[in-house]
């Protein structure tokens, strides 16, 4: 199993090399002027086989990570609308702009790349983690699917670095999963604190 972790950003960085520590074959899909300027990126830059442009880590990769900027995606779904990736699992772990109006970014990937292989997940540590949790205190992600054996290989795919999967049920449930990030966004502002805030899930 190959994992394409795609997007520049911190958070691709961080799972990726979760991943890697695992045994996991992965790879990074990066736009064609990405600078590694992160010593986690000078050092996978360093390898022949890590770093690849977005639609080259796409076609490679059995299992793709969506972990980019928002300006990127439409440049990502041009990559995934080609034929040959039509039956890998896309995992979004991105954050629409927060506008009720507007949808999730999962909604617009779908209906774009034309996708149905797509489970949400990771979205609650940002796209700037783990800067967003420092201490990493942080133990648990959502994910929501409507493939059943996806959803249990996402499952074990979280489990495998450290995360508890929590099960939020069926695609169409990702805007609550966005709502969630952009809520704890809006307590960090209200608060105007330098501190994030995050969800802990509890049975009562």
């Amino acid at each position: 199993m190959k994992i394409g972790i795609i997007g520049g950003t911190k958070l691709a960085v961080t799972l990726g090399n979760k991943y890697l520590s695992r045994g996991i074959d992965v790879i990074f899909g990066v736009r064609k002027d990405f600078l590694p300027k992160q010593i986690e990126w000078k050092i996978l830059d360093m390898q022949q086989d890590k770093l690849f442009p977005y639609c080259d880590a796409i076609d490679k990769a059995d299992i793709i990570f969506l972990c980019c900027e928002n300006e990127h995606l439409p440049q990502i779904c041009a990559c995934l609308i080609s034929s040959g990736n039509h039956d890998k699992i896309i995992i979004d772990c991105t954050n629409g702009q927060y506008n009720p109006e507007l949808g999730c970014n999962t909604s617009y990937i779908q209906q774009t790349a034309g996708h149905n292989k797509i489970v949400k997940a990771f979205n609650n540590l940002g796209l700037d983690y783990p800067k967003s949790d420092p201490l990493e205190l942080l133990k648990e992600t959502y994910f929501c699917g409507d493939c059943d054996v996806d959803k249990i290989k996402i499952k074990k795919l979280i489990e495998l670095i450290g995360f508890k999967a929590i099960d939020a049920g069926k695609l169409q449930n990702a805007f609550l999963l966005e709502a969630f990030y952009h809520l704890r966004k809006e307590i960090s502002f209200i608060k105007n604190s330098q501190n994030d805030y995050h969800f802990k899930l509890m049975s009562v």
